[in-house]
């Protein structure tokens, strides 16, 4: 790696705190196209000694657009409390559903085919994408600046989990979140159609650029309704309709 990757990937990790609104990267660690922004990504990843536990993707949106980043370890919360960094003052959650991998996938630059990756797929889970917009409102951060910051992903939570038959089909999926008397209700539609098809594209994309997947990280795809914004320290339920509920509290990192 660069010092130019370094410095970007530690700067970024750097602003993974509670309140952080930093202005857009200096210029002179700007990432500027794709191929940048991926870099930082990977030095990011050497910077936690590879400790990687899951990843976020979507299909690409366009041949120099995508949203691909790794999700740390430490960040991944399983059971019956989820904690986060509040941002504005509450918990932000994007409801998704995750893959998580039963088998290692090894870098392989033929890729892998479909039927492949879906023995790969140990458990499907209800998950929460757990969202930290990093740069201020005012920063004028492009593209591949908040690509490289991993598209404001600040962690993940692992739900329970559900079958893979209504994980496959889950296209569209009404979601309600409710805190006491506070019932947020969505007609939730996945960004792709449908929540499997990101990852065909992830894993083969990143395993030809040398990227192993290993037994354990769990993939999301996409949110159902957006950015949901919630409460600190309440009792919080979780509903897809057909699919599945749980029920967790969020916890604010310090």
């Amino acid at each position: 790696m660069t010092n130019f990757f370094n410095d970007a990937a530690s700067e970024l990790l750097g602003r993974r705190i509670a309140g952080t609104k930093a202005p857009r990267l200096a210029e002179n660690i700007r990432p500027t196209s794709l191929e940048d922004a991926l870099q930082v990504q990977a030095a990011m990843i050497e910077a936690k000694n590879g400790q990687v536990g899951g990843w976020k993707c979507l299909n690409p949106l366009s041949e120099d657009k995508y949203i691909v980043a790794p999700i740390f370890s430490d960040s991944v919360n399983k059971g019956a409390t989820c904690e986060l960094f509040a941002d504005n003052g509450v918990a932000r959650i994007e409801p998704e559903i995750g893959f998580t991998l039963g088998k290692n996938l090894p870098a392989n630059p033929e890729g892998y085919t479909e039927e492949q990756i879906n023995d790969a797929i140990g458990s499907c889970h209800m998950a929460l994408e757990l969202m930290q917009a990093r740069f201020a409102a005012d920063s004028d951060a492009e593209f591949y600046e908040k690509l490289a910051d991993c598209m404001v992903n600040q962690g993940l939570f692992v739900g329970p989990e559900i079958e893979r038959e209504k994980a496959f089909n889950a296209a569209k999926v009404a979601v309600t979140v409710t805190q006491g008397d506070n019932v947020q209700t969505f007609d939730g539609e996945h960004p792709n159609q449908s929540a499997q098809s990101p990852i065909y594209w992830l894993i083969n994309f990143m395993t030809r650029r040398g990227v192993e997947f290993k037994a354990g990280e769990t993939i999301i795809t996409g949110s159902y309704c957006g950015i949901v914004e919630v409460a600190f320290d309440q009792p919080t339920t979780i509903k897809y309709d057909g699919i599945g509920e749980y029920e967790v509290v969020f916890n604010a990192k310090a």
